[in-house]
């Protein structure tokens, strides 16, 4: 397995395929660099060079029991382009991963990043604040936090359904989605991916979003029903100087995989435009 070693010692998996310009692929909680499987083919077939990692404390990634906050993400991020010396790249984040992708481009990516792209992502912050009064409130973290700890594996058996949308009226169940939800869920570590809900739900990613320059590509399904698309998308196209917001009828928070013959045309179209 390819991996680096970051100033930690914490070992960060990673996939790097083809040549060309690189694209970046950033997964989100509590999954791995599996669930960028359709895009990374699509886009390796595309010319491009494709890059994904498991997060610390995820897929094949050490089990860390430190670090779980999107400052460290970002600086694993910044730690994998400078092992590679990539350059020119486009970063794609979704959900908790377009976290990671906002704070790395903001604080680390000046010089090696061409383009940005947040699908159902967190950004600019999730939690209900006294600055942020559209928010989710705490105790929707907390009931996360509490069905997580009680049973991991039920918990990650019953999320995919809102996840993909399953439960909406005809949208059947697909088991092998779900499962493949659940076994990349449970691959990783169970202390990284609590303090990950912190990290994810709590952050305020504002002042990054304020500082990036770089054309950004804002896609969120407007069924989303684990990022609410109003507080988040709605807002951090707002707060970028070069955004492009793209809003998707019906589409869940999944819709990398559940519409990837939508959304895959459309980024490739962002990537070459």
């Amino acid at each position: 397995m390819q991996s680096i070693t970051t100033k930690d010692g914490t070992e960060i998996f990673y996939k790097d395929w083809g040549s060309g310009q690189p694209i970046v692929f950033h997964h989100g909680w509590p999954l791995s660099s599996d669930d960028w499987d359709g895009q990374m083919l699509f886009f390796l077939e595309q010319g491009y060079r494709v890059i994904a990692h498991d997060r610390r404390g995820h897929g094949r990634s050490s089990q860390t029991s430190t670090g779980n906050d999107m400052d460290t993400y970002a600086a694993d991020v910044a730690a994998l382009a400078a092992h590679l010396d990539l350059r020119d790249a486009i970063h794609v984040g979704h959900s908790t991963g377009g976290g990671e992708a906002t704070r790395y481009v903001a604080r680390h990516g000046a010089e090696r990043v061409a383009k940005l792209v947040l699908i159902g992502a967190v950004p600019p912050l999730m939690l209900k604040t006294a600055a942020n009064p559209a928010g989710l409130p705490r105790e929707v973290f907390d009931g996360l936090r509490k069905e997580f700890a009680a049973n991991r594996a039920n918990f990650y058996w019953s999320l995919p359904v809102p996840f993909y949308g399953f439960n909406r009226p005809d949208t059947p169940l697909s088991e092998p989605l779900r499962m493949n939800w659940w076994r990349q869920g449970m691959m990783g570590g169970a202390q990284a991916q609590y303090e990950c809900i912190a990290a994810f739900s709590e952050t305020d990613f504002t002042d990054d979003l304020r500082s990036i320059e770089v054309p950004t590509l804002v896609m969120h399904g407007d069924d989303d029903q684990i990022v609410p698309i109003a507080d988040s998308a709605m807002l951090s196209s707002k707060l970028l100087a070069n955004a492009t917001l793209k809003v998707y009828k019906g589409f869940p928070h999944g819709m990398c995989t559940t519409h990837a013959e939508v959304i895959n045309p459309d980024l490739l179209a962002f990537l070459r435009g």
